[in-house]
């Protein structure tokens, strides 16, 4: 039994017990505390289907949401992996002459010849040619 019709029980009982609701005050409270209570069960069953809508809609929008990321986010990580293997480069190390920090670099940063140390802002001049060959000398 939902709220409504226990509130509609309610009033035909006091209609049943022929309460004057015109000259007794207590068959005037009794009516509008009825009434209140027919208002509010209208409202909650208002706000419960309200609910309910809202709810599938919130399904609905997740279940998109979770379309879009599976769009995204497969293809990044499917992406990203045949980048890592596919895109490997060699990384290089040395040490800042001024403030003795490693710094890690890679091929295109060689190419430029020049490798700012990120710790102190020394830039480190290198001569691509003479890396070479010292990569050559260490294979043989």
């Amino acid at each position: 039994m939902t709220i409504s019709e226990k509130v509609s029980y309610l009033k035909g009982l006091a209609e049943g017990l022929n309460i004057d609701t015109e000259q007794s005050k207590e068959g005037k409270l009794i009516s509008l505390m009825t009434d209140i209570l027919q208002d509010v069960a209208l409202e909650l069953e208002d706000l419960q289907t309200e609910q309910a809508e809202l709810g599938e809609e919130i399904d609905a929008v997740s279940d998109d949401l979770s379309d879009v990321e599976s769009i995204l986010y497969e293809d990044d990580d499917d992406e990203e992996e045949d980048d890592f293997d596919e895109d490997e480069e060699d990384c290089y190390a040395s040490v800042c002459p001024n403030c003795g920090d490693e710094i890690y670099f890679d091929d295109s940063v060689l190419e430029s010849g020049e490798v700012v140390c990120p710790g102190c802002g020394t830039k480190l001049n290198f001569d691509l040619s003479s890396l070479e060959e010292n990569e050559a000398e260490k294979n043989e």
